[in-house]
């Protein structure tokens, strides 16, 4: 059997983290290496490689992931508003083979973000 990925093993509490929010599909975690205060992941809890494998019938929970998600980021870290970023394959930036995406809070004047792993 391959070894699981590190979000599979977050995903079954393997790990410890931070949970911000968490549906019955999906979960967000501040990110281990973030380029912004407050960059956080918003996960699947089952194994998808990325947003083309992610079934259609998550959508609206994913969302709900990424909106819950957000509004905490505004209220803690005081965001002006948000960007949300999903790497898909490795060329295109993707490091962990499980479906994911960034959210990255902003304030006006936080600099110009060139690109997000």
């Amino acid at each position: 059997m391959a070894e699981e990925c590190v979000f599979c093993k977050i995903a079954k509490e393997k790990l410890p983290v931070n949970l911000l929010y968490e549906n019955d599909n999906f979960f967000s975690i501040p990110d281990a290496n973030p380029v912004l205060d407050g960059h956080t992941l918003v996960i699947s809890k089952k194994h998808f490689s990325n947003t083309l494998d992610l079934p259609n019938s998550l959508g609206s929970e994913f969302l709900n992931c990424i909106k819950e998600t957000s509004m905490v980021l505004i209220q803690e870290k005081k965001a002006e508003g948000f960007n949300i970023v999903g790497n898909n394959f490795k060329v295109a930036g993707q490091i962990v083979n499980h479906f994911h995406v960034h959210i990255l809070p902003r304030k006006k004047g936080d600099g110009e973000l060139k690109f997000v792993k």
